[in-house]
């Protein structure tokens, strides 16, 4: 799904990074961009269980906590799940061509109280804006940020609803086909220092 301009996962990162100084000592802010990802997401039907995933995304975020912002998105056209017929049926119930991008727009992030933090990881929870098949709403959602030297790795996972995003098309062949409302998404983004803005 789109779990989608999707987002500030570098945002445990940001903060540890010192603001670099421009001309006449003026800060600039540092700024991260999606160097890759995998989003995916698990669907359940009466016919098994399958898996859809792209890596077609990108990504941008700016700032440090708690004043960062940003974004991540997804083409929905992308995500595949290894069956042609079932990857047809996907972007007609999406209607790529009408909502053709699934984003993620950050406005508050929070570190969770538990787990603490152990070494360079934090889990976190990220405030914000879920847009899919032109229905934006506000979610919460875990995630667990590893810092390393030259990147920040977010992972995370939630369930979704479809029906919340009036994603319809759940039964096919007069019923014999029935795909369940509720699936996982999963999302596995590394975001990097952008060199523009570090240069």
């Amino acid at each position: 799904m789109r779990p989608s301009r999707t987002l500030v996962f570098a945002l445990g990162w940001l903060a540890a990074v010192p603001l670099a100084a421009g001309a006449q000592s003026t800060p600039r802010v540092p700024s991260a961009v999606l160097q890759s990802a995998v989003l995916s997401f698990t669907g359940h039907a009466s016919v098994g269980s399958f898996v859809g995933t792209t890596s077609n995304a990108s990504g941008v975020v700016i700032g440090d906590v708690p004043g960062a912002r940003g974004w991540v998105d997804a083409t929905v056209a992308t995500l595949l799940t290894h069956n042609d017929h079932r990857d047809r049926d996907l972007r007609a119930s999406m209607e790529v061509s009408k909502y053709p991008t699934m984003r993620f727009d950050l406005g508050r992030t929070i570190i969770a109280p538990s787990p603490p933090a152990h070494g360079d990881t934090v889990a976190v929870v990220l405030q914000g804006t879920l847009t899919i098949h032109g229905v934006a709403r506000t979610v919460e959602l875990p995630a667990t940020v590893v810092r390393r030297p030259d990147a920040i790795h977010v992972m995370l996972a939630f369930p979704l609803d479809l029906e919340e995003y009036r994603i319809g098309g759940l039964t096919k062949a007069f019923g014999l086909f029935r795909m369940d409302r509720m699936i996982e998404v999963r999302a596995d983004l590394v975001f990097v220092a952008d060199p523009v803005t570090q240069s």
